[in-house]
């Protein structure tokens, strides 16, 4: 009798380690595939600014890392160059930097500037969306934009489920609405981010990025791709034309400081002051300025060699004009401004709408002389 209890206690003790071993097993199957889950609803995240789907092969994943650029003109040039100094793409065959330019010898320049760097020239907009995840655009005017992004051959043709637009471009309001709902419709996301800062601050990665609309990507995208290209990036909401807003601020209030300016100068000179000692004594008070600081000299000078041009400046502040009488708001200074820009602009014989902004000095002085 007592060997039979020994021998059912033998047998019920290995029941239990039986028992226990198919609940440990039980558990690590559930574990097993609940990590597949996960891993499987991971692979359906950001990456380099696409969404990458669970069914994506690793060579998806690969082609999706391309980061594009669109528009190498004054501000992308030096835009699209942090990215590849710093990293953020063009380092390998995984990782290229896909640009297109509409003035092609733009893009081959770039590409040997950079001969070792991973960098692919595609022959139109179409195709730099289609070859990459994220997308960086930034183009001249309301009209090179609306073009590029609605054309056979543009942005937009481009567009497919997972695809991200960032435009960094200084537009009216109501075209940065028409381009996101345009995207998102079919399947792509949009980030509103143009920038404040012109040709110097994009070459030395100091610009200052004004978002809104998705705020997925601004968080992907925050700490690398703006980081790299700016000092600074602010979001403001996720209702695209906020950034337009925040942007049109700023360079009206530039566009009036810089005419301010070049009329005390004008003033300062015409009384017989130095103007060189006007602009050191600017520096010392309260009205001290970075810009005026980096212009000043130059504009006494007549240097008014482009970082950023006239004809844009006038652009921004006519965008921000009429913003402004949308909202109701008293503009009466800053309109003034915006109406010494459009005659500097407009004036033939006086040429400097491709000149620096400072270039509206010599309208004052044209104007000072009558």
């Amino acid at each position: 009798m007592k060997m039979m209890r020994t021998n059912r206690s033998s047998t019920a003790t290995a029941g239990h380690l039986c028992l226990l071993l198919l609940l440990l097993t039980r558990d690590t199957v559930a574990f097993q595939l609940t990590k597949s889950a996960n891993s499987i609803f991971s692979q359906r995240r950001i990456h380099h600014g696409a969404i990458i789907s669970s069914r994506s092969s690793e060579t998806t994943i690969r082609m999706t890392a391309a980061i594009g650029f669109i528009g190498l003109g004054i501000m992308g040039e030096g835009m699209a160059a942090r990215l590849i100094t710093e990293n953020i793409a063009g380092q390998s065959e995984d990782t290229p930097l896909i640009i297109w330019n509409r003035t092609g010898s733009k893009c081959t320049a770039f590409q040997e500037r950079f001969p070792d760097k991973h960098i692919i020239i595609k022959e139109s907009a179409k195709d730099v969306i289609e070859a990459s995840g994220t997308t960086f655009s930034i183009l001249s005017t309301p009209e090179a934009s609306k073009s590029v992004f609605e054309g056979d051959d543009g942005v937009l043709a481009g567009v497919s489920e997972g695809k991200c637009i960032v435009d960094c471009a200084t537009l009216a309001e109501e075209d940065m609405k028409r381009m996101d709902s345009a995207i998102t419709a079919k399947g792509g996301t949009f980030l509103e981010a143009p920038v404040s800062g012109s040709k110097g601050p994009a070459a030395t990665g100091t610009l200052i990025f004004l978002c809104a609309g998705s705020k997925e990507i601004f968080s992907t995208i925050e700490t690398s791709h703006l980081a790299a290209m700016g000092k600074a990036s602010h979001f403001f909401s996720e209702e695209v034309g906020y950034g337009t807003r925040a942007k049109l601020v700023v360079n009206s209030l530039m566009g009036t400081m810089m005419a301010a300016y070049g009329e005390g100068l004008a003033l300062a000179g015409a009384v017989g002051l130095d103007c060189d000692t006007m602009i050191e004594v600017i520096s010392q008070g309260a009205i001290a300025s970075p810009m005026y600081a980096l212009k000043g000299p130059k504009m006494v000078k007549h240097d008014h060699a482009p970082n950023f041009p006239l004809k844009h400046a006038h652009k921004d502040m006519k965008l921000a004009s009429d913003l402004a009488k949308s909202a109701g708001v008293e503009f009466s200074v800053m309109d003034q401004a915006e109406a010494v820009f459009r005659e500097a602009r407009e004036d033939k014989d006086l040429n400097v709408a491709d000149e620096d902004f400072s270039a509206v000095f010599e309208k004052v002085l044209g104007k000072s002389k009558k």
